[in-house]
């Protein structure tokens, strides 16, 4: 079955084609990053109407990279939400239209489903079940996940993701947009000098909390640049010291998720680990990661990179996986838009 899918619930827009026989046949994919770091983060309305601009342009140039056309489409899948509701409603109603002009299946796909199987698009992936760290600017989540829509939710953020507390932070320290990478970059520049908090390290539960990490980073910037008898203004920060800082903040993050991961495992008696989501592409994350699974005999897995941030593969990998299924027991399909801008994951079941 040759499913064509469309991601566009922020600021990327992703088109992919998957064939369930032959894997991935194209993708492609426009970030907004550039239209956006001038506001020092998404500006919705911009990005919704990117994406009108972006998604057939880049629909064309998928089929003629895969050497197919629209009559070749079998199934279309969208990113039903999680997300922006006005970005989400740009790819909903240009997959229902194009589903319902070629009259093929449609299907919405969960944005986080997406991700939690897009190292699945490896080609040696990992099997059922396993855990699976989803960490992303908007989501910070344990599940244990035992098939297509067999998901349990171990553990979940109690405040901000640790995507969005790198986000935070970077922003604390006077960094770009997106702050995530650009902390990465300046922490690989740091060493060892100060210490911050690890929330919840030992707790007894898989829940994470990293909104106190950042207010101690915000206690640590203010006194740093006090010590240097400046004003309260991280440009002004010495660039070793933000360095240091990021340093040590990385630290704790990927230690935190670490020691999670590694105590999901124990509590499920699984040996399988796969790790998702954008901040999945941390280098140092995997570093710990790699070092912790081989100590206790454990797999972990992750999605190439280009494949960690939004894109249209997973969403097209996910939709293709639910539409062979209801192949089995086929419904009438029906093309109105609807989108869910916020979508509880555990609510999925199995196709």
């Amino acid at each position: 079955m040759l499913v064509l899918g469309f991601e566009s619930s922020c600021d990327e827009t992703g088109v992919a084609l998957y064939d369930t026989e032959q894997g991935l046949l194209a993708h492609a994919l426009h970030s907004q990053v550039e239209m956006h770091a001038e506001y020092g983060g998404v500006v919705p309305e911009l990005a919704s109407r990117d994406h009108i601009r972006r998604a057939l342009p880049l629909t064309q140039h998928v089929l003629a990279q895969a050497n197919k056309t629209l009559a070749d489409v079998e199934g279309i899948a969208y990113t039903q939400g999680p997300g922006l509701a006005g970005a989400l409603l740009v790819g909903a109603s240009i997959a229902q239209s194009l589903a319902f002009t070629l009259q093929v299946p449609s299907i919405g796909v969960h944005h986080l489903e997406g991700h939690l199987l897009a190292p699945l698009l490896e080609k040696n992936p990992p099997k059922f079940p396993f855990v699976a760290l989803l960490v992303s600017g908007g989501h910070s989540q344990l599940m244990r996940v035992d098939g297509i829509g067999q998901y349990e939710l171990l553990g979940d953020t109690l405040d901000d993701a640790a995507g969005e507390a790198f986000d935070k932070t970077a922003k604390l320290l006077g960094l770009g947009y997106p702050g995530g990478p650009a902390l990465a970059k300046l922490a690989a520049q740091g060493k060892p000098r100060f210490k911050l908090p690890r929330p919840m390290l030992n707790s007894k539960d898989l829940n994470f909390s990293f909104s106190g990490l950042k207010t101690a980073v915000l206690t640590l910037v203010n006194q740093e640049t006090a010590n240097q008898n400046q004003h309260s203004n991280p440009d002004t920060l010495d660039l070793a010291i933000k360095a240091d800082i990021a340093w040590e903040f990385q630290e704790s993050v990927t230690e935190i998720l670490t020691s999670k991961c590694m105590a999901a495992l124990r509590q499920t008696g699984l040996d399988n680990l796969i790790v998702s989501g954008g901040v999945g592409a941390n280098s140092r994350l995997r570093e710990k990661l790699n070092a912790a699974t081989k100590r206790k005999l454990c797999k972990v897995s992750y999605p190439r990179l280009e494949f960690c941030t939004d894109n249209g593969a997973m969403i097209a990998f996910a939709g293709a996986m639910r539409l062979k299924t209801l192949q089995q027991h086929p419904q009438p399909t029906h093309y109105g838009v609807q989108i869910k801008a916020r979508w509880d994951l555990a609510e999925l079941t199995t196709p």
